[in-house]
């Protein structure tokens, strides 16, 4: 594993982190919590030390399991990367979506970062995740009803009590980063970035190299598609929220596995999968610090995890990127 330290904080994190938003079953036709709490543990030993999670993600749920699994583990050399701004038990904010919670009950999801909500959120989730402290606590998504400074206003609140060591904003533009830093230092942008969608190398990529601030990259293997597992007759649970996405249309999907297929050799020469080396491919990326990557089982995590260690050349970079120009999808 390959360790990069978070912009220009002193957090180190593992190249690859281990996503754990299907591990809260929610949005993903549920999940198993003993297998997903081995999954942690064996991406730690691969030296996968980062985690991602958040509340909402199974209302709870994910840090409930995240916590039962670093229980055992040293805290110290555990990185917690959680989460707020995303409310199901209260109407108040922005109204984001409906959706059913895990259980099958429907639930109403609000954005909202208010200074209260976020002292109340962060008290949760160190109940939930039985630690003392978050080392990177994010903004979900925007809030547009709650005035940016007002939400890290308190969130240095936080870091002054030390529960929380940094603060990072998730989905953000490049000018409501550049407000957040206004009032606080802010560590990184998590946002969505793979090889089907490249948006932010045109604004997000370019700030964050200029002021040396982190990208912490979701969707990497785009909820599994760039596996090559996904053919055009998948079938997906209920309540997976894949089935609707465009990525995942029979027409998409045709394109993106023949894309997958011409650039297969280079997996076999390295004996590598092709979930491994689109993962390696991602933290290879200029300003790209870390690639969060879920897991159902142990297996897959030690995959995931073991992608850093493959080596790529500037050649077969090359040749991949020409190979992703190619890809139209509609």
């Amino acid at each position: 594993m390959k360790y990069r330290k978070l912009g220009n904080t002193d957090l180190e994190l593992s190249v690859i982190a281990f996503g754990a938003w299907a591990a809260g079953g929610w949005m993903w036709g549920g999940s198993d919590e003993n297998d997903a709490i081995k999954a942690i543990k064996a991406g730690f030993d691969e030296g996968m030390t980062s985690i991602d999670t958040a509340p909402i993600y199974g209302q709870g749920h994910s840090e409930v399991i995240v916590g039962k699994a670093i229980k055992e583990l040293d805290r110290g050399k555990v990185q917690i990367l959680t989460k707020f701004g995303m409310r199901w038990d209260l109407i108040k904010g922005d109204f984001g979506f409906k959706s059913k919670n895990n259980s099958g009950q429907d639930i109403d999801i609000y954005k909202y970062a208010g200074k209260e909500s976020i002292i109340k959120e962060c008290e949760d989730s160190l109940w939930r995740l039985g630690t003392d402290y978050i080392d990177l606590y994010q903004i979900h998504w925007p809030d547009v009803t709650t005035p940016i400074h007002e939400t890290f206003e308190a969130v240095a609140q936080l870091i002054k009590d030390g529960k929380v060591r940094y603060a990072g904003v998730c989905n953000y533009s490049l000018e409501q980063m550049q407000e957040a830093e206004k009032t606080i230092n802010i560590a990184s942008n998590q946002i969505p970035y793979s090889m089907l969608r490249r948006a932010i190398e045109k604004t997000i990529v370019p700030y964050v190299l200029k002021k040396n601030k982190g990208i912490l990259a979701y969707s990497p293997l785009e909820r599994g598609l760039l596996t090559g597992k996904i053919k055009e007759d998948h079938h997906f649970n209920e309540g997976d929220h894949r089935a609707g996405l465009p990525f995942y249309q029979k027409e998409n999907l045709i394109k993106v596995n023949q894309f997958l297929s011409n650039i297969e050799h280079i997996a076999k020469a390295k004996n590598a999968s092709l979930g491994q080396l689109v993962l390696k491919w991602t933290v290879e990326q200029p300003g790209i610090t870390v690639a969060l990557a879920g897991a159902r089982n142990a297996e897959q995590a030690v995959q995931n995890a073991r992608s850093a260690d493959i080596n790529l050349s500037l050649a077969e970079i090359d040749y991949i990127n020409a190979e992703v120009a190619k890809l139209d999808l509609k």
